[in-house]
C-alpha cells in the first residue's frame, strides 16, 4: 500500500552552516512521500485492534511509482497467498482458496481492507497535500513546539474526502503525525509515524499507526520488518496474469 512503502530524503548540512528552512511545499511533499517511492520492496507486520478482535498479519509488498503496488499476505496460514493488486484507480484481490481474481467495485471502495482501519479507497487515492489543498504554516520550531505545523484545506474541486488536514513535521522533514478532520471540523483519524531509521541514506519511519478517533482504543499499526528502497522491479509484476504467481 502506497502510504507505507517509501522513505524521506535526509541530508547533512555543510559544517558550520545552518540548513535552509524548508518551504511549506517541501514539508508537505516530504509528508506525502513518507508513503510513496519510485520503487520499494518491504516485509510488513500489520497489527489490528478493534472492539471485537485483535489480529496480526505479515505481508510482502512491492511498489513502483505512485500508480502500481502489489501486496501478498504471508501469515496467518489461513490468509496466506491472498494478494491485492493496484494499478491506477483499479484494485483487484486474488483469492487462492478458490483460485479467483476479483475486481473491487466502486461501491465497495469505502470498505475495510483486510479487516483493518484502512479502506480500499486508501489504497488507490493519489492526492497530494501541496496540490489538492490550500495551506498555511501555523507553527515553526521554537514557536510553542519543536516542529512545523501546516494546516491544509481542500480546494473546491479536489478529489478528497477531508474537510481539513493538519500535519506536524520535524525540521528534518520527517512527519510526526497527520490529523484528518471532517467537514464539521471533527477529528476523524490520525496517522502517526515512529521509529525513524536511515535506509540507503534516507530517513524512513518504520512504524505507521492509524488511529480512528470515533473508536476509542482501536488502531491499525504497520511495522516494517524489512525494507529495500530503489528496488529493480519489472513492470510485468503488476498485471493480472502475474497476480496469482507472486
Amino acid at each position: 500500500m502506497m502510504w507505507i512503502l517509501a522513505a524521506l530524503l535526509g541530508g547533512a548540512p555543510a559544517w558550520g552552516q545552518a540548513p535552509p528552512e524548508p518551504t511549506i511545499e517541501e514539508l508537505l511533499n516530504a509528508t506525502d512521500d513518507a508513503s510513496r517511492g519510485e520503487s520499494s520492496i518491504a516485509v510488513i507486520r500489520m497489527e489490528i485492534k478493534t472492539s471485537r478482535y485483535e489480529r496480526s498479519m505479515k505481508m510482502k509488498a512491492w511498489s513502483k511509482g505512485t500508480e502500481r503496488s502489489l501486496i501478498k499476505i504471508l501469515e496467518p496460514a489461513k490468509d496466506a497467498g491472498l494478494t491485492t493488486l493496484r494499478v491506477g484507480d483499479n484494485l483487484w484481490n486474488y483469492l487462492p482458496k478458490v483460485d479467483r481474481t476479483m475486481k473491487i467495485p466502486s461501491g465497495l471502495m469505502g470498505g475495510s481492507w483486510m479487516g483493518s482501519h484502512f479502506t480500499n479507497d486508501d489504497l488507490v487515492r493519489d492526492s497530494r497535500l501541496s496540490e489538492d489543498f490550500t495551506y498555511e504554516l501555523t507553527q515553526r520550531p521554537g514557536e510553542g513546539g519543536d516542529n512545523y505545523i501546516v494546516s491544509c484545506v481542500p480546494k473546491p474541486d479536489a478529489p478528497v474526502v477531508w474537510g481539513k488536514v493538519v500535519a506536524e513535521i520535524r525540521p528534518d522533514k520527517v512527519p510526526v503525525k497527520v490529523d484528518y478532520y471532517d467537514d464539521d471540523g471533527t477529528l476523524v483519524r490520525t496517522m502517526s509515524y515512529d521509529d525513524v531509521r536511515e535506509v540507503n541514506g534516507q530517513l524512513s519511519p518504520r512504524i505507521f499507526q492509524l488511529t480512528p478517533h470515533d473508536k476509542p482504543g482501536e488502531y491499525t499499526r504497520m511495522t516494517f520488518e524489512e525494507l529495500q528502497l530503489g528496488a529493480d522491479i519489472p513492470d510485468e509484476m503488476f498485471n493480472l496474469q502475474a497476480l496469482k504467481k507472486q
